[in-house]
């Protein structure tokens, strides 16, 4: 018999709960096993049968996700996506869920705008496997006979390369030469706290960094207000044309590409449309393939914890660039698939624990 990741939603929006129903009902991996209005009625179900993975919305009547959250980790620790609004107080509750121990952050899904759902559904689908991925266990399926291979949506969307929004090309010449170096890091799930380990504990001097978190739009800007508060260096969200400089670290805005250019000696930021590429919006292959043509042997390309292959291919074209390149751990790693995707593609020059990379950053200033 096959297994399928079974999932719990808890919604008080009946809307909200049938879009899920209707995002995931095409998924052959994925099964929605139930649905709850509230974390009360969620601790009834839960008591029946456990999940692989909960979505859970922030706000809700008689108790909000939050309070919920903290009683399920001590009582039943299961990974769980937090559903959000777009709004300033469910962004920082969301942020603030991650350090509680939930491992992705996603949108409240819209209806009615085909390309919206298309993506929606690529991306959910995705940050369910991730989550799942945090532990062993599987529920069987109960009903479902062996499924085709999963495209993530119902119609199989193209999954692109960073071709799509940058062009392959050369890397400075052997005799180039800059007044500094630049970092440049991506990460997917469990990476706002690896990155946040990594951040509070950078010296001043570090050189100029560009971060791609997996996250959606409006988070991105609360999770670098937070870095920013308990960092040495300016930490904001990217704008077009920021300056890459020591002591800065720019975090790519959601739903937008980032790519790091050069004038003369001078890194700039550009940010921009494009598809999802590795299935991602940002996408660290863009930032880092961008990076490699920019800066060459004077970039340090760093890949942390997330499931997939996204940066991988980027990694392999710093380090052929001439640029160094670490990757995190199995062992501190919540997911291992990006950094694992980048060692068997032999772009990794270093592999440290997450309390080592943050030294290995400031030693290559």
């Amino acid at each position: 018999m096959s297994t399928s990741i079974g999932v719990l939603v808890i919604d008080d929006s009946s809307v909200v709960r049938q879009t899920f129903a209707q995002l995931l009902e095409s998924m052959s991996d994925i099964e929605l096993v139930d649905t709850a209005s509230n974390p009360y009625t969620a601790a009834t179900k839960l008591k029946k049968q456990a999940p692989d993975v909960i979505i859970l919305d922030i706000e809700m009547p008689r108790m909000d996700g939050l309070t919920f959250l903290k009683k399920l980790m001590t009582q039943h620790p299961t990974p769980v996506i937090i559903c959000s609004s777009l709004t300033e107080k469910d962004n920082k509750l969301a942020l603030e869920a991650t350090r509680l121990g939930a491992v992705e952050v996603i949108h409240k899904p819209k209806v009615g705008v085909k390309d919206y759902l298309e993506e929606s559904q690529i991306l959910l689908g995705d940050a369910i496997r991730a989550a799942a991925q945090t532990k062993p266990r599987k529920r069987k399926k109960k009903t479902k006979t062996e499924p085709a291979p999963d495209t993530g949506s119902r119609k199989a969307q193209p999954k692109y390369s960073a071709d799509a929004v940058v062009s392959s090309g050369q890397a400075p010449p052997a005799n180039f030469s800059t007044t500094q170096n630049i970092t440049v890091m991506g990460a997917s799930t469990g990476g706002t706290q690896a990155i946040e380990t990594i951040v509070k504990s950078l010296p001043a001097h570090s050189p100029g960094m560009v971060v791609v978190q997996h996250m959606p739009y409006g988070f991105t800007a609360t999770f670098a207000e937070r870095l920013n508060a308990i960092s040495k260096l300016e930490v904001r969200e990217a704008k077009d044309g920021d300056s890459v400089i020591s002591g800065r670290i720019l975090i790519a805005p959601g739903n937008k590409h980032i790519l790091v250019e050069r004038s003369g000696t001078r890194y700039f930021t550009k940010i921009t449309d494009g598809p999802l590429v590795t299935r991602h919006r940002p996408s660290v292959d863009v930032l880092f393939r961008s990076a490699a043509q920019a800066a060459g042997a004077s970039c340090l390309g760093v890949l942390l914890t997330g499931m997939g292959e996204d940066g991988a291919q980027g990694l392999l074209e710093i380090k052929q660039a001439r640029g160094k390149t670490v990757v995190q751990d199995e062992a501190t790693s919540i997911v291992f698939g990006m950094p694992k995707s980048a060692i068997e593609l032999n772009a990794a020059d270093t592999v440290l624990g997450l309390d080592s990379i943050a030294g290995h950053i400031a030693r290559f200033a």
